[in-house]
């Protein structure tokens, strides 16, 4: 098969997904290697945009931790973690926001509409987007202050749906404040699946550097549900940071969103190819029955 009919069969493969899921919600966590690779993120940028024209409501919450540590270490300020997130105090709050809010984000926007699409950028702080609470991580008992890192307490969706109504996609920072104005430096793939939940989402898709989720011989799993998630982690099979993606994706779908999926963001057009195509190329997970 030429080129051009494998480009038309494609097309007549994604008319019923298209057709499917034509108003309906995707909540997109991008992060990883397709945040770095300038022909990545212009692929990344080419099918949001794609997306929103054949009808999809795209909603894109991106992460932006290397490039925080980036800054901070430029500034002789060293990073600390406890459980994959940041320590932040308040100067490294100033930091996180001004990375994520004033950097990243307007890049993504920029990226988004040089291909022909109408982003608007925002952070949680923008039209009291995301009402945010101080997150304790529990550690074998004992109760640690992580300092301005927090959870999602409370998703205003007229905000985006004001903005999805006039045409605009939304680019979300996953920054939030608390009703005493501090601010709170929010885990990007915690706040994608907060976000699909409140904002009744279709689907959840998290962009990784991972194939997607893999089996005790390494072999991908395509489909899996709930069930299968507690299964492979208490087994030992789902170890390090495709853990806490997966319970994202977990509580999203309890609730209330329709499909989550973990995908490899370094495929080129992964986002279609998950979507669009009857093979897929990474991990769905589901509610189950």
């Amino acid at each position: 098969m030429n080129e051009a009919a494998q480009r038309v069969r494609f097309i007549a493969e994604a008319l019923p997904y298209i057709r499917d899921f034509r108003g309906k919600r995707v909540v997109i966590k991008y992060g990883g290697h397709a945040m770095v690779d300038p022909e990545l993120k212009r692929m990344f940028a080419r099918q949001i945009v794609l997306l929103q024209y054949v009808g999809l409501q795209v909603v894109v919450v991106h992460g932006g931790g290397p490039q925080i540590s980036s800054v901070l270490k430029q500034m002789g300020v060293e990073s600390s973690f406890v459980a994959g997130r940041r320590v932040t105090d308040a100067r490294t709050m100033d930091v996180v926001e001004m990375v994520l809010a004033g950097g990243v984000n307007k890049e993504i926007v920029n990226l988004l509409n040089l291909e022909g699409g109408r982003a608007v950028g925002l952070s949680g702080k923008d039209g009291g987007l995301i009402k945010a609470r101080k997150l304790f991580y529990d550690q074998d008992g004992e109760i640690l202050d992580i300092g301005q890192v927090g959870e999602i307490a409370e998703v205003n969706p007229q905000v985006i749906e004001t903005l999805e109504h006039d045409g605009f996609i939304a680019v979300v920072a996953p920054l939030g404040v608390d009703d005493e104005g501090t601010s709170y430096n929010i885990n990007a793939d915690t706040a994608a699946a907060q976000m699909a939940a409140r904002l009744k989402a279709e689907k959840l898709i998290i962009l990784t550097d991972e194939s997607g989720v893999l089996d005790a011989d390494k072999q991908l799993i395509s489909s899996m549900d709930v069930s299968d998630v507690r299964h492979l982690i208490k087994d030992g099979v789902v170890t390090g940071g495709m853990i806490p993606k997966l319970e994202c994706c977990v509580d999203a779908l309890n609730e209330g969103v329709g499909k989550a999926h973990i995908l490899d963001g370094r495929v080129p057009y992964s986002i279609f190819l998950e979507l669009m195509t009857d093979s897929g190329i990474g991990t769905q997970i589901i509610k189950g029955i």
